[in-house]
C-alpha cells in the first residue's frame, strides 16, 4: 500500500501523468530560515499551529507511557503538553530553535524531556526501533529531502509503533492549488514549500495509513497516523 510509486528515472514526481518536481531547499536555507523566525515563530506560526499540535498530543496522552521523538521539536512549543510519563527526545536542525527549546525545558522544569539534539532528521544519530512514537508536527514541507526523512522516521520506530505526521499538503485545482504553485518559486526563502502533494511521503513499505483526519481550526493542515507493520523489516 505504501511503497515507491509515482517516480520517472529523472527523480521527478508524477501526478496524473505529469511531472513535478519539489522545490529545492537546501541544510543551510533552513538554518537562514529559522534563525529569522525563531525570536517571533511562538507568537506568529505557533499560534496558528497549536491547535493541531494540542489535537494530536491528547490522542498521544491517552497512551501507556511511551518513548517519543518529536522530529522539527523547534522551540519546544509542545513539549509542556505531553503528560508526564511519557519521555520525550526532540531534535531539530536549527540550533538557534533549539536554544529556546532549552531554555523552555529549564524554565519549565520538564523532567521527562530526555534530550534536545541538534540533528539531521534524514541522517538521525539513533538505533532501529528506538520509539514507541514519532511525531512530525510541520516538518515535512521544510526538510531538503522529506522521502529520507519518512524512512528514517519509520527506521527509528518500533514495530508496532506509530508515525504521526502533521502538515500541509497541496491540491492542485481551486485558488488554493493556484496560489501554492505561484507561491512554489519562493520556497527557499520561505524556507518551506507551499507545493508539496501527499504523495511525496508515502514511501515507507511497512508503514500503514490508520487514519487521515482534518487539523484544527482552519483544516488547511492534515493529520496522518501511520503505524509500523509488526512484521516490520529493514528495507524500506
Amino acid at each position: 500500500m505504501m511503497g515507491n510509486h509515482g517516480v520517472n528515472m529523472n527523480g521527478k514526481r508524477l501526478n496524473g501523468g505529469k511531472e513535478r518536481a519539489l522545490a529545492d531547499i537546501d541544510e543551510e536555507a533552513v538554518r537562514r530560515a529559522y534563525a529569522r523566525w525563531a525570536p517571533i515563530y511562538d507568537f506568529t506560526f505557533g499560534i496558528i499551529t497549536n491547535a493541531g499540535r494540542q489535537q494530536v498530543i491528547r490522542q498521544l496522552n491517552k497512551r501507556p507511557p511511551s518513548r517519543i521523538l518529536e522530529v522539527g521539536v523547534g522551540t519546544g512549543i509542545s513539549l509542556a503538553s505531553y503528560k508526564p510519563e511519557h519521555r520525550i527526545t526532540g531534535i531539530d536542525l536549527s540550533p538557534d530553535m533549539l536554544e529556546r527549546a532549552r531554555a523552555r525545558v529549564r524554565r519549565q522544569g520538564l523532567k521527562n524531556v530526555e534530550a534536545l539534539l541538534e540533528m539531521d532528521a534524514a541522517a538521525m544519530d539513533f538505533p532501529d526501533n528506538s520509539f514507541d512514537i514519532v511525531v512530525a508536527f510541520y516538518v515535512l514541507t521544510v526538510v531538503p529531502d522529506p522521502q529520507k526523512v519518512m524512512r528514517e522516521m519509520a527506521r527509528v520506530c518500533k514495530p508496532g509503533g506509530e508515525v504521526v505526521v502533521v502538515n500541509h499538503f497541496s491540491q492542485d485545482g481551486g485558488l488554493r492549488g493556484l496560489i501554492e504553485k505561484r507561491l512554489a518559486r519562493y520556497a527557499e526563502n520561505l524556507g518551506w514549500r507551499p507545493e508539496f502533494p501527499e504523495s511525496e511521503i508515502m514511501v515507507c513499505n511497512d508503514l500503514v495509513l490508520d487514519e487521515r483526519r482534518k487539523a484544527f481550526p482552519f483544516g488547511i493542515f492534515d493529520i496522518l497516523r501511520l503505524r509500523k507493520t509488526p512484521q516490520a523489516s529493514a528495507a524500506i
